[in-house]
C-alpha cells in the first residue's frame, strides 16, 4: 500500500536532498577545480577567474610532468614503496595478530602491555632517528617499509577478528597434519578477506601519501617519493615569484610550479581510484566487522 506524504514530509525530504547536493558539490568541486587547472596553461591560471572549464586548453602540464625524470622516478618509487610496504605490513601485522589471538599464548598479557604503551607513547623524532641509524636504514629503501611492518591499530582489530574464527577449523587442519603456517595461509587468510582488504587500503594509502620519512631520513635523490616532490613544488611556489626555480620553469613554457603541482595531484589520485573499486565490497564489510567486534 502506497503511503501519501504530507507537506511536512515533502519539506523535510527536500531539505535533506538540498543539503546532500550541497555536500556533494563542496566535496567534489575542489577535485574538479584541480583537474581543470591541469588542462589549462599555468600562466593563464595565475590570472584567476577560471571556475568551471579550462580557459586556455593545453596538455603541456602533463607533457612536462612525464618528460621530467625526477617526477617519473618519484612516481615509480611511490608505487614500489606502496606495493612492497603494503604487502609487508599486512602480512606481518596479520601474522603477529594471529599469534596474539591465541588465548594460551605464553606472556600474552605482557605483549599487550607493550602494544598499549607503544600506541600511546613515543620516544620522539631524535630517538627514532637514532634507532633507524643504528639499524642501517637511513638513506635506504628499507626506511620506507621496515618501520611500518607492524601496524598497532590494525593489530588490535585483527586480533579481535581472528578470535571470532571458529577454533574447529584450526583443529581439523591440525588433525590432517597441517602446520601453523599452512593453517594461517590456507584457512585464516582466505576467510579474512574483509579484514585484509581494509588493511590494504588504509596501509597502502598511508604509504602512498607519506612524505616526512623521505624528507627526514633520505638524502639520495633517487629515493625521493612523489609526495615529497609535491611538497618541494609547494615550497617553491611559496617563495618570491622571481626565484630561480619558478623562472627556470616559466622561461621554458607556460607551465608554472602550481600547474605542475596540480598535475602531480591528479596523477597521484589515479592509483587509489583504480584500486578502490576492487576493494570496496570487502572494505565495507571490514569496516563493519571492525566496528562491532571487541
Amino acid at each position: 500500500m502506497r503511503v501519501r506524504k504530507s507537506l511536512e514530509d515533502w519539506g523535510l525530504d527536500s531539505f535533506v536532498v538540498i543539503v546532500l547536493l550541497l555536500t556533494i558539490v563542496v566535496t567534489l568541486y575542489p577535485f574538479y577545480y584541480i583537474l581543470i587547472i591541469t588542462f589549462n596553461t599555468g600562466t593563464d591560471t595565475t590570472n584567476g577567474g577560471m571556475y568551471f572549464w579550462p580557459r586556455d586548453f593545453t596538455l603541456e602540464n602533463y607533457v612536462y610532468f612525464l618528460d621530467d625524470p625526477k617526477w617519473i622516478k618519484a612516481l615509480g618509487m611511490s608505487l614500489l614503496r606502496t606495493i612492497v610496504g603494503t604487502a609487508m605490513g599486512v602480512l606481518f601485522t596479520a601474522m603477529v595478530a594471529y599469534g596474539l589471538s591465541k588465548r594460551d599464548l605464553v606472556f600474552r598479557k605482557g605483549y599487550f602491555i607493550v602494544i598499549v604503551v607503544a600506541m600511546n607513547f613515543s620516544g620522539g623524532l631524535i630517538a627514532y632517528y637514532v634507532v633507524l641509524r643504528s639499524l642501517g636504514l637511513i638513506n635506504t629503501f628499507g626506511v620506507y617499509v621496515i618501520p611500518g611492518m607492524l601496524n598497532l591499530f590494525f593489530l588490535l582489530i585483527a586480533i579481535s577478528f581472528f578470535r571470532e574464527i571458529p577454533e574447529e577449523l584450526n583443529e581439523s587442519a591440525r588433525i590432517d597434519g597441517a602446520s601453523e603456517y599452512r593453517i594461517f595461509a590456507r584457512i585464516i587468510l582466505p576467510v579474512s578477506m574483509p579484514l585484509i582488504a581494509t588493511m590494504c587500503l588504509f596501509i597502502g594509502s598511508g604509504h602512498w601519501n607519506a612524505w616526512l620519512d623521505s624528507a627526514y631520513f633520505v638524502q639520495d635523490e633517487g629515493l625521493r617519493t612523489l609526495t615529497y616532490r609535491m611538497m618541494q613544488v609547494i615550497n617553491q611556489s611559496m617563495v618570491a615569484s622571481s626565484s630561480d626555480a619558478a623562472l627556470s620553469i616559466m622561461s621554458r613554457s607556460k607551465v608554472t610550479p602550481f600547474s605542475v603541482q596540480a598535475t602531480a595531484m591528479i596523477v597521484s589520485i589515479i592509483p587509489i581510484l583504480g584500486v578502490y573499486p576492487f576493494l570496496q565490497k570487502h572494505f565495507v564489510s571490514g569496516m563493519m566487522l571492525g566496528s562491532v567486534k571487541g
